[in-house]
C-alpha cells in the first residue's frame, strides 16, 4: 500500500489497512535490525526534529530511526530556532522544507504540526501535540500484536484523563482497528463529545466498541489490555496536581485493579511514570500528599504483566517505518 508523501498527524487520516500496512513493516524492520541486516534505503536523506517538548524515546527513536535508515538527523530543541517567536510557523515550515527531506514535530498545539504539513511541501510526522501522540500508539499496538496476537476485538482498558494526546489516541486507533475499547476515568476527564462522536461513527465500520464509564469494575472487568498515562501533562501548572489526584486516585492501577482485568492482561505506559519516589516529581508529590506512586503502583509497573520497555522499544521500530514508509518511493 502506497503511503509514500503522506503525512502523520493523527491515525483519524489513516485507513485500518494503512495502519496494519505499517505495523507490518514495524515488524519486518525488527526483524531485520535483530537479525543485522541493513535497511539503509534512505541514503543521502536529511531530517529535521523540531521540539517543544523534551523527550526521551521520541528523540532518541527518531534519531535511531534515522540513522538505521542511512539518513542525516538534525534536532532543534526548544531554544534552537526562532519558529513562533521572531518567525512564523508558517515560514518556518517553507525554509525547513527547502532543506530537509522529512520534519518531524513535538510540542503543544495541534495546529502546528498541521500548518508545517500545510506548508513545507515534504513529509511531516506528530511526535506528540497536546491533542494527538499517533506514533506511540503504533508503538502501544505492535507491542499488543506480540503479546496477544489479532487487535481485533481485544479488550482494552484506558485509565486517567482521556482529554489529552493518549486518551484521544487511543480511542482513535481502537475504533480504527476494531478494538473493544473503555475509557476508565470521571466523566469530566473523557474525550471531547466531538471526537467521541467521531469515534463512534468510525467504530460503525471497523466493529469496534467504545464504553466511557466511571466504574472501575465496570471499565476493567476480563480486559485484555490495561493502559494509563501521567495525571498531569507537560506544560501544565503544578498547581493542578491537588485536583487531579483527588479525581484519579481511586483509577490508579494498582495490584487490586489488575485483578480485575484478564489473568494474563498486559500493562502499557507511554513513560515516564510515577511509580515510585525515585523522581523529583514523585518525590514532591509523597512529601505534598502521602502518594508513593501516582498512576501506577511499583509492584505493577515492575510486575510480570509489565510490558513498558518492550512498548518503548517499539517506538523505534514503528518510527522507522513511518518514515520508511512516507519517504520510499519504489
Amino acid at each position: 500500500m502506497k503511503i509514500n508523501n503522506k503525512h502523520l498527524l493523527t491515525l483519524l487520516d489513516y485507513s485500518p489497512e494503512e495502519i496494519s500496512t505499517l505495523l507490518s513493516l514495524a515488524k519486518q524492520l525488527k526483524k531485520e535490525k535483530k537479525e543485522g541486516i541493513s535497511h539503509q534505503v534512505l541514503k543521502g536523506k536529511n531530517i529535521v526534529l523540531l521540539f517543544e517538548k523534551d523527550s526521551t524515546r521520541t528523540r532518541c527513536a527518531f534519531e535511531v530511526a534515522g540513522y538505521d535508515l542511512g539518513m542525516n538527523v538534525t534536532y532543534i530543541g526548544s531554544s534552537g530556532s526562532q519558529m513562533g517567536k521572531k518567525e512564523s510557523i508558517k515560514d518556518t515550515a517553507r525554509v525547513l522544507g527547502r532543506m530537509f527531506d522529512g520534519i518531524e514535530y513535538r510540542g503543544f498545539k495541534q495546529e502546528t504540526v498541521e500548518c508545517l504539513a500545510k506548508y513545507s511541501g515534504v513529509p511531516v510526522w506528530n511526535g506528540l501535540t497536546d491533542k494527538f501522540h499517533p506514533t506511540q500508539i503504533l508503538a502501544d499496538f505492535l507491542t499488543i500484536q506480540e503479546y496477544k496476537g489479532d487487535l481485533k476485538g481485544l479488550k482494552f482498558a484506558y485509565l486517567g484523563d482521556g482529554r489529552y494526546n493518549m486518551g484521544n489516541s487511543y480511542m482513535v486507533g481502537s475504533a480504527k482497528m476494531g478494538l473493544d475499547f473503555r475509557m476508565v476515568g470521571p466523566k469530566e476527564l473523557w474525550p471531547s463529545k466531538e471526537l467521541r462522536e467521531q469515534c463512534e461513527k468510525i467504530a460503525k465500520t471497523t466493529g469496534a466498541k467504545l464504553t466511557f464509564t466511571e466504574n472501575v469494575d465496570e471499565g476493567v472487568k476480563d480486559v485484555d489490555v490495561v493502559a494509563t498515562d501521567v495525571w498531569v501533562s507537560m506544560g501544565e501548572p503544578d498547581s493542578v496536581w491537588k485536583e487531579r489526584i483527588e479525581l484519579l486516585k481511586k483509577y490508579q492501577v494498582n495490584s487490586l485493579l489488575m485483578s480485575k482485568a484478564k489473568k494474563d492482561a498486559i500493562f502499557l505506559h507511554c513513560l515516564p511514570s510515577f511509580h515510585n519516589l525515585e523522581t523529583k516529581i514523585g518525590m514532591e508529590v509523597y512529601e505534598k500528599y502521602g502518594l508513593n506512586g501516582l498512576e501506577v503502583t511499583e509492584d505493577v509497573f515492575e510486575g510480570k504483566q509489565s510490558v513498558v520497555f518492550d512498548e518503548a522499544e517499539n517506538r523505534l521500530h514503528t518510527i522507522k517505518a513511518v518514515i520508511y514508509a512516507t519517504m520510499v518511493n519504489d
